[in-house]
């Protein structure tokens, strides 16, 4: 009886260049250290009944460095995080945090009343409120059934 190897894959070497070269940026972004990549920060949405409520997690960010803005049914939070090197505290031996603008753009609802949004930051932070509209906000009505 004979025994044939089967390969699921190609050989490295039968593989065209262009794959190569794609499978190199790809381990090249997984092994990298983020500070070298862009970062975003994480946002959580949660609706209730009377608003919306944006939290995004921004550590390392003065106030000052934070853009809040809404125009044409969409709100943009942008920002940067500053590398702060101090020369006089020696060199470092790792730097995985990531650093640099992000800008993060959500759709809002037309429910949204974009008049009285308002934003809070506390402790890397940030909470933007998005009241609803009062025409959007459930309401009950009772109804009366005759017998």
């Amino acid at each position: 009886m004979t025994l044939i190897t089967r390969r699921n894959f190609p050989a490295l070497e039968d593989v065209p260049a262009t794959f190569r070269t794609l499978e190199d940026t790809f381990n090249r972004f997984f092994n990298e250290a983020p500070a070298s990549r862009p970062w975003t920060p994480a946002v959580d949405i949660q609706e209730n009944e009377n608003e919306l409520l944006l939290t995004a997690d921004v550590p390392g960010i003065s106030l000052e460095n934070i853009d809040i803005s809404i125009e044409d049914g969409a709100l943009t939070l942008s920002g940067e995080r500053k590398f702060e090197n101090e020369e006089n505290k020696g060199g470092y031996h790792r730097i995985e945090r990531s650093f640099g603008g992000f800008k993060r753009v959500f759709t809002l609802p037309d429910s949204v009343d974009a008049e009285k949004v308002s934003a809070a930051y506390n402790a890397g932070v940030l909470k933007v409120t998005l009241p609803k509209k009062e025409a959007a906000k459930p309401r009950t009505i009772k109804v009366n059934v005759n017998k």
